[in-house]
């Protein structure tokens, strides 16, 4: 058996830092040379980019699972977080707050007159879930810093339908409960890479007195090409460090997540961050996983915005061009002293994270039992070095920021284990890409999705209790710009919403005339309108009035059976070859004046038969909510498109109590406001009236979840099954 030094090395994870030794000759160069030429490469730094990416494509064969669980075993620090989140009763206790710990334990970042029990600002760029918050507030409680404590946080909006559900943060836990200090900017995504959202923040702050503290801890998933992830990433790093020099005040504090530094773009920021700060470190946190290629810039005392202004003007006008193709600076203009200095920089970081990948490869798949004894030692010791280190202390519940929560569920319940489905290796993920779309489905590429279908063909009489929420709130209308294409949606699967979207796109051509059609399936069960009248009489509501919108067919079934019905003539056309759905503004209009036209007719006790195409927005689940809260109880009937052409189910509501006036009046106001977007053309759209925050109510957000996930397993299956036919 060979001999280690635990601690020693345990000290070397926790001490990869590097400090840029300012030189006189770093100063801005003239504005005129700004954006003034292409990028130009630096052979050295290209020379570690390309080694690099030789010991990453050794893991292109690895499947994704099995290496994931091996690296996780490996990871020395892998054991500090759940540690940390028992040791000190840690709110929202991620990898990320362990990160930060480290950061503002090695670093002063924040002021002095905060110390002394002043005021403290700060803002948190792509911020989501709020671990950085939440650990920044664990630190000021735990270090009695007694100062006033203001925080703005951004993210892109988990909740705005347009946003790709698959790029963003799952778990909304902090978020739903602290909505009111997130600014998603006047569209509502959350995209800061816009000039609009960069002028909306600095109105959103304009009532602090001064911003001490801004971090940024922006990126997206890279997997489709992990070797140019720095590139890929480079347009958000801009936009981040723009945001940074406008808003930050002299003498305030910038932390940036960055990865590899090699390319002329990552120098430039570099460059342009060591002339505006006094003093500039990159970290490697200890709980950052070692081989990976993510490091943290920590800018000490900002000059202020005044000695870059010029500069700043002119990257501000850059803001939403092609910034890619263009360079900051030329690349003449990078002191040599200020070249040698970041090539040392690249090379020790390099250096850890190839030798941890070289040393995860070399343990993987067979590991000695005496490798394994001396990785779980490092872990134990690890855990205890860190809770020491950085000073970490138990906080009672009272001191979190979220001490009792408003929103009983969220997202993050229902993605739980859903995200993180992958199987394959890197070069299978390309091969696929090869594929046609039909080539993918009769490879059996929707089957995954599709393996608990048969359950869903026995929704009918799903069932909830109506909702005993008052719905006297003065609830607002929250606009944006018009949603082009549901790509996410807070009440689905949004990995089955993406196969859905993929499905079309295949099925369609992206066209939507004379869309695909696919035959009903005949393992499926269908409902017939006598199935459903049958529902409606086992509720015992055969004596109440029936109002029926929009089918037909269920309405003369009524009739002849001599039940007391009424019909809603439904004016509500929908295109199925449309990546809109729901959110749909015509469709929206037609669907909110029929249930206002129901809600006005219904008197106490009577019944509503309503078709739905489906539940993507927070739109239509407003809509759904306000009736959840007006009857005592409804249930689904699934399968309804021999019933209702263009409708995926039926809802079918029990025992009508009358709203108060207020909630009619919402609703006419609202109906009125989306007729004159609609008459004006307008690029807006209403995108929410009910508060999210009341829509994440658990009960009714299962069953929506439950009503949409039927609606498109449904869907996939019938198109799956033609193509496997006719294969």
């Amino acid at each position: 058996m060979y001999r280690y030094d635990i601690p020693t090395e345990i000290q070397s994870l926790f001490n990869k830092q590097f400090t840029y030794a300012k030189e006189p000759d770093w100063n801005l160069p003239s504005v005129s040379e700004a954006f003034s030429s292409a990028h130009e490469e630096f052979g050295e730094l290209m020379m570690f980019k390309d080694c690099l990416n030789k010991k990453k494509n050794l893991l292109s064969d690895k499947k994704l699972d099995d290496w994931h669980k091996h690296t996780c075993f490996t990871n020395k620090a892998g054991k500090i977080v759940p540690e940390v989140r028992r040791y000190a009763n840690a709110e929202l206790c991620t990898q990320a707050w362990c990160k930060f710990r480290e950061i503002i334990c090695t670093y002063p970042l924040i002021p002095n007159e905060a110390l002394w029990g002043h005021e403290l600002n700060t803002i948190h760029l792509c911020e989501a879930p709020g671990a950085f918050i939440a650990s920044l507030n664990n630190y000021l409680k735990t270090h009695d810093v007694h100062c006033d404590w203001n925080w703005v946080a951004n993210t892109l909006n988990p909740y705005h339908e347009a946003n790709d559900g698959l790029v963003m943060i799952s778990d909304d836990r902090f978020i739903a409960n602290t909505l009111a200090w997130w600014y998603f900017g006047p569209d509502n995504t959350g995209d800061l890479m816009t000039l609009k959202y960069l002028t909306g923040l600095q109105q959103f702050i304009s009532n602090m007195s001064a911003v001490h503290l801004i971090t940024a801890d922006g990126s997206f998933d890279c997997q489709g090409n992990p070797g140019e992830q720095e590139s890929l990433v480079y347009p958000l790093h801009y936009c981040e460090v723009v945001t940074c020099l406008l808003m930050l005040s002299q003498g305030g504090s910038f932390v940036l997540k960055m990865f590899t530094l090699f390319q002329h773009s990552s120098v430039n920021i570099m460059y342009l961050l060591n002339c505006c700060f006094r003093c500039v470190h990159v970290i490697k946190p200890g709980t950052s996983k070692a081989g990976n290629s993510e490091v943290y810039v920590v800018c000490l005392d900002y000059l202020g915005k005044e000695a870059v202004q010029d500069l700043l003007t002119k990257m501000i006008q850059n803001f939403e061009t092609e910034i890619v193709n263009k360079s900051l600076f030329p690349k003449k203009c990078l002191p040599e002293s200020f070249l040698r200095c970041h090539v040392t920089c690249c090379s020790f970081f390099y250096k850890h994270q190839a030798d941890t990948i070289t040393e995860n490869l070399s343990l993987f798949p067979n590991m000695g039992e005496e490798d394994k004894v001396r990785i779980n030692a490092l872990r134990e010791f690890a855990v205890s070095y860190y809770i020491q280190k950085f000073e970490i202390k138990y906080i009672s519940r009272k001191h979190w920021l979220v001490r009792e929560p408003v929103v009983d569920c969220s997202l993050s319940t229902r993605w739980a284990g859903i995200r993180n489905r992958r199987t394959d290796t890197y070069n299978e993920r390309k091969q696929l890409e090869t594929l046609t779309w039909a080539e993918k489905v009769t490879r059996g590429y929707l089957s995954p999705w599709l393996e608990d279908h048969v359950q869903y063909n026995n929704c009918f009489g799903w069932f909830l209790e109506g909702s005993s929420c008052s719905l006297k709130e003065e609830w607002y209308l929250l606009e944006g710009k018009r949603i082009p294409k549901i790509c996410s949606s807070s009440f689905c699967d949004n990995e089955l919403l993406k196969r859905l979207n993929e499905t079309f796109e295949g099925c369609y051509n992206g066209e939507s005339t004379n869309p695909f059609v696919p035959p009903p399936c005949p393992s499926c069960c269908i409902f017939t309108e006598e199935a459903v009248v049958s529902e409606l009489l086992a509720k015992d509501v055969n004596h109440q009035n029936i109002i029926v919108c929009g089918a037909h067919s269920v309405f003369h079934f009524l009739i002849q059976r001599q039940i007391k019905a009424s019909f809603l003539e439904s004016e509500i056309s929908y295109n199925c070859g449309s990546f809109l759905y729901d959110g749909d503004p015509t469709y929206q209009h037609h669907f909110l004046d029929l249930i206002l036209k129901a809600l006005q007719q219904m008197r106490t006790d009577d019944t509503l038969v309503l078709p739905v195409l489906s539940c993507f927005t927070r739109f239509t689940a407003g809509i759904l909510f306000v009736l959840y809260n007006c009857f005592k109880s409804f249930s689904l009937v699934y399968l309804t498109a021999n019933l209702v052409p263009g409708r995926n189910a039926l809802l079918l509501f029990y025992g009508f109590q009358i709203p108060p006036n207020s909630v009619i009046y919402q609703i006419q106001q609202l109906k009125q406001h989306i007729d004159y977007l609609i008459s004006t053309d307008s690029s807006l759209q209403v995108l929410e009236f009910v508060p999210m925050d009341i829509l994440l109510k658990k009960s009714f957000l299962d069953y929506v979840w439950d009503l949409n996930s039927a609606i498109i397993k449904h869907k996939l299956h019938l198109i799956a099954q033609y193509y496997g036919q006719k294969t």
